[in-house]
């Protein structure tokens, strides 16, 4: 699992009964990690070991590593307030969520765009999907190395336990305010279920 290859994972000769544990925590990183627009985890998992020059940072790899930290961070909070819609051409629009409905260089045709407002859970929505990448960050060996290398004293129980205690926490909250967005960077909801669809058939 490419997403998971630098993550701090415990390098001992750990029991049986500990793998399951490391294995569910991955498992539930796996599924946090769904909840990041692509586009963003990708840009981070390309420039961030290069940035941290593999967790051998100097000063300015510091800085290089805090830029894109925080403009990833901003992405994912963007993302979450933006939509699209099928224009008239039956291609995908993408627009900004406002008050009124959603803000769009494209011609919606029949698409009614007042029913894209702005709504509270996207607010709620924007927060946990900050704080999944904020573990995601947290747990990256070269960001660990770059800026706590102390961290590793203590990864072991991090690993098994931030990613499940985040997991059921966001799990929790997305059931209580859930998300219809498709936004920038986040596959469609329609042709998502068209997928499982043909890959049952198949």
């Amino acid at each position: 699992m490419s997403e998971a290859s630098s993550l701090l994972i415990p390098k001992t000769n750990s029991s049986t009964s500990s793998e399951p544990m490391a294995n569910k925590s991955l498992n539930g990183l796996q599924s946090l990690i769904k909840l990041l627009p692509t586009g963003t985890l990708f840009i981070y998992l390309l420039l961030n070991p290069i940035l941290t020059n593999d967790g051998k940072c100097s000063t300015a790899n510091k800085v290089m590593s805090s830029i894109l930290v925080t403009l990833c961070s901003f992405s994912c909070v963007f993302s979450c307030f933006t939509d699209s819609f099928k224009g008239v051409d039956g291609s995908r629009k993408y627009g900004i969520v406002t008050k009124k409905g959603l803000w769009t260089y494209a011609e919606p045709g029949s698409v009614d765009l007042s029913k894209f407002k702005l709504r509270i859970s996207d607010f709620v929505h924007a927060v946990f999907v900050v704080i999944v990448f904020a573990t995601l960050v947290l747990l990256d060996a070269n960001t660990a190395s770059c800026f706590y290398p102390r961290f590793r004293e203590t990864q072991k129980t991090l690993v098994m336990a931030l990613p499940l205690a985040v997991g059921v926490a966001a799990a929790g909250i997305f059931a209580l305010f859930p998300s219809k967005r498709n936004g920038i960077g986040y596959a469609p909801v329609d042709e998502e279920e068209e997928t499982k669809k043909d890959s049952v058939a198949v």
